[in-house]
């Protein structure tokens, strides 16, 4: 079966049980998801019997090549306007829409434009993207084999005397010209004490001889997002920062051994802030262990105390990615992103992440 028909039935499926006989799609990676279309200002109505893709002008012709299962709508007197004429037009009843993705006013006005159908029931449709086919799969690991061969050549780039930004910007360089769309998110290399911020994004701050450098980027590949950590040692490390590295590193090993089909969110989080807690260092990992990724940079399911996953399933993606963060003296992140397989996973990031020192 064709993978956008495929998925139009899951989501119809969903329909079913929630009481809805449409729905009005707004958030961008779920029209991409369901119709194969990129372009944005755009939106899906979709219903029991109809898939229709509603956007302007700029947007016809690619509309057409990349969506063939939709009906093409073109809107020329606002978005919102034709969307409402499309419900009313379909005679749909009871439709949905993504409350945590439809403004407030825009949703006010779609509704001010129905006859007869009921528009208040929020979906969210993002746990339908949650176990990745073939095909995403197959853009996963080409956009995480494109951030393995960034921390390739950034290896060979550090130095004492360069900047974060230096660094951040040949990573996203390497990225681009293997081929990544562009960065998952804002690169973060963290250095030194600046180690101890876990989003700590790049910054005119000087690399120092003897600090950690912590590096936390992703490249994208036909809109799928990958997203890797690894923390490296400019020059040989301290007593403690070896301690410390070596610690996150056996929490980062037990979290990846213990993801499987039918483990919890919370419980392989839980087993890796033990490891902490026993060690005296579980007040320095204020994050959960990992997240999932794919047309997303984070998404479900979750590693974490608050996890609503109570069974990882096969295919699911999530990241594993521990730290200890310590104010005035810096941290250490290393996050691999793995697979879920029938009976365990498989890493997607194949980095080195022991710990890598740079003798300059």
């Amino acid at each position: 079966m064709d993978m956008y028909k495929n998925r139009l039935n899951h989501l119809r499926e969903f329909l079913r049980d929630k009481g809805l006989d449409g729905v009005v799609i707004s958030k961008l990676e779920n029209l991409h998801y369901f119709s194969g279309f990129t372009g944005d200002d755009s939106m899906l109505v979709i219903g029991m019997n109809s898939a229709q893709l509603i956007t302007d002008f700029r947007y016809i012709e690619q509309a057409e090549k990349e969506s063939p299962d939709f009906q093409i709508r073109k809107q020329e007197k606002g978005l919102l306007r034709r969307v409402g004429e499309l419900i009313n037009e379909e005679g749909l009843q009871k439709v949905g829409f993504e409350g945590s993705n439809l403004c407030f006013d825009w949703h006010g006005k779609i509704a001010q434009l129905l006859h007869d159908a009921d528009f208040t029931t929020s979906v969210s449709l993002d746990s339908l993207r949650q176990i990745k086919s073939a095909e995403e799969l197959a853009c996963i690991r080409k956009a995480m084999a494109i951030g393995d061969e960034a921390f390739a050549y950034i290896l060979t780039y550090i130095r004492p005397g360069i900047s974060e930004n230096d660094v951040a910007a040949a990573l996203e360089n390497v990225m681009r010209a293997k081929g990544s769309q562009c960065p998952s998110f804002t690169t973060i290399v963290a250095s030194g004490k600046r180690g101890s911020l876990p989003h700590g994004t790049a910054t005119e701050k000087l690399i120092n001889f003897g600090e950690f450098v912590t590096m936390d980027y992703g490249a994208v590949y036909r809109g799928y997002h990958s997203d890797m950590t690894r923390t490296i040692c400019v020059g040989s490390p301290d007593e403690k920062q070896r301690k410390i590295y070596n610690l996150v590193l056996q929490g980062q090993k037990l979290g990846v051994s213990l993801v499987k089909p039918g483990a919890s969110g919370k419980s392989v989080d839980a087993a890796v802030r033990q490891l902490f807690r026993e060690a005296g260092y579980d007040k320095y990992f204020g994050h959960g262990l990992g997240h999932s990724v794919g047309l997303e940079i984070h998404e479900e399911p979750r590693l974490s105390p608050a996890s609503t996953c109570e069974a990882l399933e096969e295919n699911m993606l999530v990241t594993v990615e521990p730290g200890i963060y310590i104010p005035d003296w810096g941290g250490v992140r290393i996050e691999d992103t793995v697979a879920v397989t029938p009976d365990g996973c498989e890493i997607l990031t194949h980095s080195n992440k022991e710990l890598i020192e740079l003798c300059i």
